[in-house]
C-alpha cells in the first residue's frame, strides 16, 4: 500500500507555507539539521505530508502539503518545539493539486546551491536522481527564498 505522498498528483489538498527565526546554536546546526531532516521525512511520509524546507542561519521556511488536520497537527507541534521562534504562517489554503507530489521533505538552497529534492518511495526516502523540478516547483521554491530573506510574498 501506499501513502499519499507516494501517489502522485492527486488532487485538491491543503498547502501552508510558514516561516519562523531559527533558535539552533550555531554549533549545533549541523547535527541538529540533520535531526530535522531525518525525523521530517520519516514523520511526513507516514502523515502523508510532502514538502519542502529551507534553512537559513537566521530562518526555517517550509511548505507543508497534505489533509488539512494531519498539516495543522504538524504546525502545532513545530510551534512547541524549541528550536523555532515566531512562527508565521504566511499562506493556508486548499489548493487543486500538490506542488510536491513526491518529496516527502527537500532541502531547498539559498543562493543558487542545488535542492535536495528527496522522494518517498515503496523503499523508504531516497533523493531523487536528474527529475529536476516543475515550473510549479520552483515558482513555489521561489517564493520561499524570498520569505526566508523577510519578504512576504503570496503564493
Amino acid at each position: 500500500m501506499t501513502s499519499p505522498a507516494t501517489d502522485g498528483p492527486d488532487g485538491p489538498v491543503f498547502r501552508l507555507l510558514y516561516r519562523s527565526h531559527n533558535l539552533v546554536p550555531e554549533q549545533d546546526r549541523r547535527r541538529v539539521f540533520g535531526e530535522i531532516f531525518t525525523t521530517a521525512r520519516s514523520t511526513n511520509k507516514k502523515l502523508g505530508i510532502t514538502g519542502a524546507l529551507l534553512l537559513t542561519e537566521d530562518v526555517f521556511v517550509q511548505v507543508l502539503e497534505g489533509d488539512e488536520t494531519a498539516v495543522r497537527g504538524l504546525l502545532g507541534r513545530i510551534e512547541k518545539d524549541a528550536r523555532h521562534d515566531d512562527v508565521v504562517v504566511l499562506t493556508a489554503e486548499t489548493v487543486p493539486e500538490r506542488v510536491f507530489s513526491r518529496w516527502a521533505m527537500a532541502r531547498v538552497s539559498t543562493d543558487g546551491e542545488p535542492d535536495i529534492p528527496l522522494i518517498a518511495g515503496a523503499r523508504g526516502i531516497t533523493v531523487a536522481a536528474g527529475r529536476g523540478v516543475t515550473k510549479e516547483q520552483e515558482a513555489l521554491l521561489d517564493v520561499m527564498r524570498e520569505a526566508a530573506h523577510g519578504q512576504r510574498h503570496e503564493v
